[in-house]
């Protein structure tokens, strides 16, 4: 017999393709989950034995009063905030994610936010369109300051943060970073609060897991903490920073400029954003590239393989 598994997420056509020739698949479902579960027939629910989603869908807990026989949660990404953890465990469901494969991928985009917005790349474009340029005759953009010498604080050092400090050592800049404790493992300094990292730092990098815990941490004090030369990059979950605050310290001036992949209300974007000068925008492909994608489905294929198999999960998440 054929296990069923049940998608909550949109998949790519080759991704799709190869699941189907191992499991029957439902779905996929979309957003409010709680609404288009109702969709599945009684049967059919009956027989999900693994949903396959992402960090950023919220599956509420209620969601599994649906699926009688559902024994995994395989979300896609490092991420989990959106899955019934706790409500899942009680139910003897596990749960895994894919954690560090898309880390350099994340940690090259990030580096590329943080330069575009430091170097004003969206102004020398524009600069361009506007025929400005005549070589080096011409009149010239303002000098900005570089990378060099700049303070990078990393707000969340786990694997994708640890990536970004090592690019960012090779731009020569200083790097510090705040977790909840120390790592014993590196030689960078710790901050032991967020606020005073921002008052260290020339660049906040938002690097850290989303839960409920640090929603909106990125408020009007840290960024004022930050400072009108700072600026903040967030390659995170848009849940992290209060975006209408980030919005108005960047109109006013409490910092310089933002580089982001993520946004609070995803897939809506604030449309002061775009208005906004020294500001790198991206619609959430940190860990789009090829080989970030393919090294986490084979790890989401991994975890369905061990979970029917009856062996130990590769990637559960941490207890």
């Amino acid at each position: 017999m054929t296990d069923t598994i049940l998608l909550a997420t949109r998949l790519p056509p080759a991704q799709h393709a190869i699941l189907a020739r191992r499991y029957e698949i439902l779905g996929p479902l979309l957003p409010p989950i709680n609404d288009t579960v109702k969709s599945l027939s009684m049967a059919e629910a009956g027989r999900v034995r693994a949903i396959i989603s992402m960090g950023s869908v919220n599956i509420p807990a209620s969601a599994l009063e649906m699926f009688p026989r559902l024994g995994l949660i395989s979300c896609l990404g490092s991420g989990y905030e959106g899955a019934p953890v706790a409500a899942a465990r009680e139910r003897g469901i596990e749960v895994t994610h894919s954690p560090a494969v898309n880390a350099s991928s994340v940690a090259d985009l990030a580096l590329g936010l943080m330069i575009s917005s430091i170097r004003d790349f969206d102004v020398a474009r524009d600069y361009l369109r506007a025929g400005k340029f005549q070589g080096n005759a011409g009149v010239r953009l303002p000098a900005v300051r570089g990378l060099t010498g700049r303070k990078l604080g990393i707000y969340g050092l786990g694997a994708i943060g640890l990536q970004i400090a090592r690019r960012a050592a090779a731009c020569e800049m200083e790097i510090a970073y705040h977790n909840r404790k120390p790592r014993a493992d590196v030689a960078y300094p710790w901050h032991p609060t967020l606020a005073g990292l921002a008052e260290w730092a020339d660049v906040l990098m938002i690097a850290v897991r989303a839960d409920a815990s640090n929603r909106q941490a990125v408020n009007r004090e840290i960024l004022a903490a930050l400072g009108s030369d700072g600026i903040v990059v967030n390659i995170s979950r848009g849940s992290v920073i209060d975006e209408a605050a980030l919005v108005a310290a960047l109109q006013g001036g409490v910092i310089r400029g933002a580089g982001l992949d993520v946004f609070e209300h995803e897939p809506a974007v604030t449309p002061a954003l775009f208005d906004l000068g020294h500001v790198a925008l991206t619609p959430h492909i940190a860990g789009n590239t090829q080989e970030a994608q393919a090294a986490m489905y084979a790890l989401v294929l991994s975890n369905l393989e061990a979970f029917f198999a009856g062996r130990a999960l590769p990637t559960p998440v941490p207890a």
